[in-house]
């Protein structure tokens, strides 16, 4: 049976364990538990700031892929310019070497744009397509396949196979 106060409650001293920790104990206890929670913040903070600095690391370098995306291929570009600038050089030369130097140029530039991706959408015969041309008019089919495109006003462009801009065509006629 437990003891009991005069006023018939039970004694609580009487069941409560010992505190056996000393003062000195409790004092570095906390002193132990305060330095690891120090420890604790400088960790966090100093992860706070490698994350901040690799945050800015990261935009930095994105802004300087952007600024730089196009370089190899300005590069490439420069001996198209090169070429135009030289045929514009020229002093007192035949039609045809002009035309012999603009077809010359523009192979040279057509290699490039092809080998970064890019291609030209000439579909003169073929079956007209509504995701690659826009039709500017309807012919009578005069020996064209009803549907198919019978004259190209302007070639189409598509860059890795996305449209940068649909050929502008002439569809030939259903019957």
């Amino acid at each position: 049976m437990t003891a009991s106060t005069p006023s018939g409650e039970p004694n609580q001293t009487a069941e409560a364990a010992p505190n056996t920790e000393t003062p000195d104990a409790l004092a570095t206890q906390l002193e132990g538990l305060q330095a690891e929670l120090t420890q604790l913040r400088e960790e966090t903070l100093r992860e706070r700031a490698e994350l901040e600095n690799q945050r800015k690391r990261m935009a930095r370098d994105v802004d300087m892929a952007r600024k730089f995306a196009n370089e190899r291929l300005l590069a490439e570009l420069l001996p198209v310019i090169d070429s135009l600038e030289a045929g514009l050089a020229v002093q007192a030369d035949t039609a045809a070497h002009l035309r012999e130097g603009m077809e010359l140029t523009l192979r040279q530039l057509l290699k490039v744009v092809s080998e970064n991706g890019l291609t030209m959408v000439d579909p003169v015969g073929q079956p007209f397509d509504p995701e690659r041309h826009q039709a500017m008019s309807m012919v009578d089919p005069a020996g064209h396949a009803p549907g198919d495109v019978v004259q190209v006003y302007q070639k189409g462009w598509v860059l890795n196979d996305r449209l940068l801009r649909p050929a502008l065509v002439v569809v030939a006629r259903h019957d």
